[in-house]
């Protein structure tokens, strides 16, 4: 392993202790939302992979981030909103409307949820599902380019 956890041990190297402990310091709605959030993550596709990027002073803990042939998805804590932030959203369908922020992209898409709000489980999950096949379509692609690209 490279990188600034090159080295480490023990429950600081792993990420999904790293969301836990995310999920147990923010306490009331945004830990429920968060781990509400994760818990539909891990249900819509078993085999993400989560991690927490984007580690800094002010965010020691860093960033959830959910990928599976790329980034799925990241779960940003504010004051007011946790912030699900689709990293290929605009190529998604989104036919309940959950993307409700970033919508001006080209790229990204973002579902605010707020104190009270909530989320539709069976969109979101579809939505997770659609994410990781473009993923896996874009991964795809882009291995054939490479193979095209190659001379013998």
């Amino acid at each position: 392993m490279t990188g600034p956890d090159a080295g480490r041990t023990g429950p600081e190297s792993d990420p999904s202790r790293l969301i836990d402990e995310r999920i147990r310091t923010l306490g009331g709605w945004r830990a429920e939302t968060l781990a509400d959030v994760r818990r539909l993550i891990h249900e819509a596709d078993p085999d993400v992979v989560e991690e927490c990027k984007w580690v800094k002073p002010t965010n020691p803990l860093g960033v959830p981030v959910w990928s599976h042939d790329g980034i799925v998805c990241t779960g940003e804590v504010y004051q007011r909103a946790v912030k699900v932030t689709f990293a290929r959203g605009a190529s998604l369908p989104d036919p309940r409307g959950l993307f409700n922020a970033s919508l001006d992209g080209n790229v990204r898409r973002a579902i605010d949820l707020r104190e009270g709000d909530t989320l539709d489980a069976d969109a979101f999950k579809a939505s997770i599902q659609a994410a990781v096949a473009e993923n896996v379509r874009s991964r795809a692609e882009a291995g054939e380019a490479r193979r095209g690209r190659r001379t013998t």
